[in-house]
């Protein structure tokens, strides 16, 4: 896929933005489920590609399992949605689709022809990095830094902290899901600590100019403290000296993630449902 700077005077949401934001997450999820395979080659994790989307299987229950980019790409017909379908069936997982408004009516039309049903909406945000401000240095009580594998574990942990509060019986899972993303291809996972204690987990990866930001979370007791707007600040700073043109990130609508990124400067490009077939 080309790639085509963003620039100040060029900030639409349209189409190639779409292609490029959509590429970017398809590409990160991607080498998660391939990260997954190389270091539990029984989990079954695959990804292909399907009519210019990327079509990911991590497992049943997760939220890597579906496809990225369908229909921005171009009209996808009825046998090539046949053939998605058919590569999550044969695994034994339901079909899902994160969509973009840009994909086009066509394809909401085929998606609903076929008996798919909404189940989730996110808000896709971008920044162009030349029109960021320069991210402020982090309080003086907190430090930040880019962890390798052998922090895998402790990086795992503190993510699965993190995000289990409400959903404790998801911990285990969380734990893997962490050492997975810090053995991905193209990774780059912060950790934060505020005090001398570790606190919060953020990460990163880069495609083609675009770095997506992903995993973040604090431990209940440290949050409210800075903790997630220094992890933010420092991805920024990664990001621009990777030489990234734009930055991403995905959020529930409404969210302190979205207040969070929009204080950060980050717009709302559009907003996208997920479908899923039984």
């Amino acid at each position: 896929m080309s790639r085509v700077p963003i620039s100040l005077t060029m900030l639409f949401s349209d189409l190639a933005l779409a292609r490029r934001l959509e590429a970017a997450e398809g590409h990160a999820c991607r080498e998660f489920a391939l990260a997954r395979r190389r270091l539990f080659p029984e989990s079954g994790s695959e990804a292909v590609r399907i009519a210019g989307a990327d079509v990911v299987f991590d497992g049943i229950d997760s939220p890597v399992t579906q496809t990225f980019g369908l229909g921005v790409g171009g009209d996808i017909s009825p046998a090539q949605l046949e053939e998605s379908e058919e590569f999550f069936r044969v695994r034994g997982a339901p079909t899902q689709h994160e969509v973009s408004p840009l994909a086009g009516i066509g394809t909401l039309q085929l998606l609903c022809a076929r008996g798919y049903c909404p189940i989730e909406v996110s808000n896709v945000m971008y920044q162009p990095v030349e029109r960021m401000e320069r991210p402020t240095e982090a309080p003086a009580n907190i430090e930040l830094r880019l962890i390798g594998e052998a922090d895998a574990d402790r990086w795992s942990e503190i993510s699965a902290r993190g995000w289990s509060q409400e959903h404790p019986e998801f911990e285990d899972f969380l734990r893997i899901f962490g050492k997975v993303l810090v053995y991905r291809q193209g990774s780059a996972c912060f950790l934060a600590e505020i005090d001398g204690q570790s606190a919060a987990a953020g990460a990163l990866a880069i495609h083609e100019g675009v770095a997506l930001f992903a995993g973040a979370s604090t431990v209940p007791e440290f949050r409210r403290r800075g903790l997630q707007a220094a992890l933010l600040a420092a991805r920024l700073r990664y990001a621009r000296e990777q030489g990234c043109d734009l930055c991403m990130m995905v959020a529930e609508p409404g969210s302190e993630s979205q207040r969070n990124a929009q204080r950060q400067g980050f717009l709302i490009a559009y907003t996208r449902t997920k479908w899923r077939k039984e």
